[in-house]
């Protein structure tokens, strides 16, 4: 029996296209970091240089240190003084990025009926992002902080998607056997690859990613309403 679902976020909960998302984020940043001194380019190219150190991480250091040690070696130490610029665009101009996402009244009735059905909901969105960003994304979605038991984010956890440790993670922070719970994501390979730990998984095709072309028929996948029938079959 399923007791526990997990959901992504970008493109599950929060629909979007995530190309023109990013493209819409990084301009904002910019925006905000020119006059610190910060060059477009050199700052988007940092930026997924400290991203891919966070998909790489192995659980010795939150992704926060891995994203800003990678950073600051990149663009040096005294960028660490520009924290608080970074945190000051999440909290305000990053907002923006809404007027590029959706909203699924469907999938926010969703969750709302699981969770009064007893179901433990996890947001396992992938943490490369800080809470303050997450937290506003959540707000986007129609949701709040305290829809989910837990947020994974930056500053509290150590592996990211891909990596099937981060859903290691996951079960063992909320003391749940893999077999009792669901990932539900837009990714047939950051979500998908829950199931190489035992979760069972649903791919939400409305926004699909699949890079690598994978074979999705392997995996129960269609819109929402597939979520409820398969809870409902287990």
């Amino acid at each position: 029996m399923i007791t526990t679902v997990l959901f992504d976020l970008d493109g599950t909960l929060l629909p979007m296209d995530n190309d023109e998302f990013i493209k819409y984020y990084f301009g904002l940043l910019c925006k905000k970091a020119a006059p610190r001194g910060y060059e477009a380019k050199e700052l988007i190219d940092s930026i997924w240089t400290g991203t891919a150190a966070m998909v790489m991480n192995d659980g010795t250091k939150t992704n926060e240190k891995a994203f800003w040690d990678k950073f600051c070696e990149i663009m040096g130490e005294e960028a660490r003084k520009d924290i608080d610029l970074f945190d000051d665009f999440y909290r305000n101009e990053f907002n923006g990025a809404k007027a590029v996402c959706g909203y699924n009244q469907n999938l926010i009735d969703l969750v709302h009926e699981l969770k009064k059905e007893g179901k433990r909901i996890i947001l396992a969105t992938n943490p490369i992002f800080p809470e303050v960003a997450t937290l506003n994304r959540i707000e986007w979605a129609g949701f709040s902080r305290d829809d989910f038991e837990l947020i994974t984010t930056y500053e509290n956890i150590g592996f990211s998607k891909p990596n099937p440790e981060y859903y290691r993670e996951i079960l063992r922070r909320i003391n749940v056997p893999a077999r009792e719970c669901l990932m539900v994501g837009n990714d047939a390979k950051e979500d998908m690859i829950a199931s190489e730990v035992g979760i069972k998984v649903y791919l939400l095709t409305d926004h699909l990613i699949n890079k690598e072309n994978i074979d999705i028929s392997v995996y129960p996948n269609g819109d929402y309403t597939g979520i409820r029938k398969l809870l409902e079959d287990e």
